[in-house]
């Protein structure tokens, strides 16, 4: 458990470090952005490869189990797991009518996901993995409107990057959906 904590606090703390932006511009002034950007990415990935570890030590050595996820929760996990595929396609699609609802259309993916998986994982370790994620996209959220960052522009009409975002979604909801098994050891479809 506590390399899974210790994953979390890494890859969340330097994804963090953009909210801090005065201590954030005088990183890139001091070491360059190329420098900055590369410290980033190997931090966050040592941060990701310690999560998947003590997340994949952590279900080996059992569950710790908290609580019992109702059987609801099931049925709305899906479809928020499907709206944060979309919400997150939308961000690399063209400008769309998704992305400007969105605003921060990652943020709200990461928010949605972790939900999802709150609702359906009633043990300590999944709830302080999701847990963690959705406290931090709140935090996050927070911050960017402190600094002003509305975000993509609102548009009225859908357009080719919302299909794109629909599609693109969709098509990963369902991979992950068929390959959860096999990437995280847990089948979410009924046998």
């Amino acid at each position: 458990m506590l390399i899974l904590i210790l994953g979390i606090v890494i890859f969340l703390g330097v994804h963090t470090l953009t909210a801090f932006r005065e201590t954030r511009a005088s990183l890139i002034e001091r070491y360059g952005l190329q420098t900055y950007k590369a410290a980033y990415g190997i931090v966050a990935a040592i941060g990701l490869g310690l999560i998947v570890y003590g997340f994949i030590r952590y279900r080996a050595e059992g569950l710790i189990y908290v609580w019992t996820p109702p059987s609801w929760g099931r049925h709305l996990a899906m479809p928020l797991v499907w709206f944060a595929f979309v919400a997150i396609a939308s961000r690399r699609a063209p400008p769309g009518r998704i992305r400007g609802a969105l605003r921060h259309p990652t943020l709200v993916a990461i928010k949605s996901w972790a939900l999802a998986h709150l609702l359906v994982n009633g043990d300590l370790g999944g709830m302080i993995l999701f847990g963690s994620f959705l406290a931090w996209g709140v935090f996050d959220r927070i911050a960017v409107k402190k600094r002003g960052d509305g975000g993509a522009p609102r548009i009225s009409q859908f357009t080719r990057g919302d299909a794109i975002a629909l599609g693109v979604g969709t098509a990963l909801f369902l991979i992950v959906l068929y390959l959860h098994p096999w990437l995280f050891g847990v089948s979410v479809l009924p046998a």
